[in-house]
């Protein structure tokens, strides 16, 4: 029963930044922008998280309530220096209408030397990873409940985070705001058809740059999350798990609730290949010396390829997404 909690709550973990990330891309893809600089914006998130979180270890006021005040704030920090790296995509492709997953690209490729040369500078050169500070986790002492080896204290508290609490309350705040509101509507409009909304008076460019920096916000929170999910530290990189978003983004259809689905089927398999020679029923491949090791932690990827090999024929992307917008023509 321990490993089905470990199991359980190990997927929330892991898809908690998956469905972060996802959403971000979807809200800038829903805007007509493609979002390739996922994996980017995750790592200056979670760099800059992470740095927030060790400036403020010493200043922790004692007490469940003061970590988790540091561990918000490091976690809005992270969002803030998404949205400023998402600037850069944001002004190349709408501004200057440059090829948008060229541009994509080329934040990929800054944001791990920057996440490299600032960690150097901060900690001394060859020092290349950040430490997490163990406060960071909810545990049952939060609550001032006494630890105790069971199914549910286990499901629950065994890698409970704040960024998971945020993800809910992020979660349903884009459902609404991309469904029940005017934003939401005119926000897709320029995904779809960018002249239309134009004709009607919606500023196609100011709705792209919300798109955009929204996407940067929530893909930096993502970020901090994927590090909190991972291990104990910071290490300039994210394991291509923002192109795993952007997977989950077009399996999911552009949709919170069909991403919200992906995102758990994702973080499964690639909680399943970490855990497998803990289930029972898992076979083990103990023919393959040398081998089995790596099999397991090939299932996400795997998973990944042939879905989207399965389901692209169904994938409706937005009409205009890619396409620079030029006012002036019809």
């Amino acid at each position: 029963m321990n490993v089905l909690a470990d199991v359980i709550s190990s997927t929330i973990l892991f898809a908690v930044p998956l469905l972060l990330v996802a959403m971000g891309g979807m809200f800038s893809e829903r805007s007509g922008i493609i979002n390739i600089a996922l994996e980017g914006i995750m790592i200056i998130g979670a760099l800059m998280g992470c740095l927030m979180l060790r400036w403020l270890d010493p200043s922790v006021l004692s007490g469940a309530m003061g970590s988790q005040s540091a561990m918000f704030i490091a976690t809005m920090f992270a969002g803030v220096c998404g949205i400023a790296f998402s600037v850069l995509l944001a002004f190349a492709s709408i501004n200057l209408k440059a090829d948008q997953t060229i541009g994509g690209t080329a934040l990929n490729m800054l944001a791990p030397a920057f996440a490299i040369v600032l960690t150097w500078v901060v900690q001394g050169q060859g020092q290349t990873t950040i430490l997490i500070p163990t406060w960071t986790r909810i545990t049952q002492d939060s609550f001032g409940i006494t630890a105790a080896d069971n199914f549910f204290q286990n499901l629950l508290f065994k890698n409970f985070y704040l960024t998971t609490i945020i993800a809910i309350i992020l979660f349903a705040i884009a459902v609404v705001l991309l469904y029940k509101t005017k934003f939401g509507l005119r926000l897709r409009a320029c995904g779809e058809h960018p002249q239309a909304a134009d004709s009607v008076g919606i500023n196609v460019y100011k709705m792209r740059y919300c798109g955009v920096l929204i996407s940067g916000f929530l893909g930096g929170i993502g970020g901090l999350a994927f590090t909190l999910a991972a291990g104990s530290g910071f290490q300039s990189t994210v394991a291509g798990y923002g192109f795993l978003a952007l997977a989950v983004m077009i399996f999911g259809n552009w949709k919170p609730w069909s991403i919200l689905g992906a995102s758990l089927f994702f973080a499964l398999f690639k909680v399943v290949g970490a855990y497998a020679s803990s289930i029972p029923f898992m076979p083990q491949f103990k023919s393959l010396e040398g081998v089995s090791t790596y099999l397991y932690p090939m299932l996400p990827y795997i998973v990944t390829m042939i879905l989207l090999v399965l389901t692209s024929k169904k994938s409706r992307a937005p009409k205009a997404e890619g396409i620079p917008y030029d006012k002036g023509s019809r």
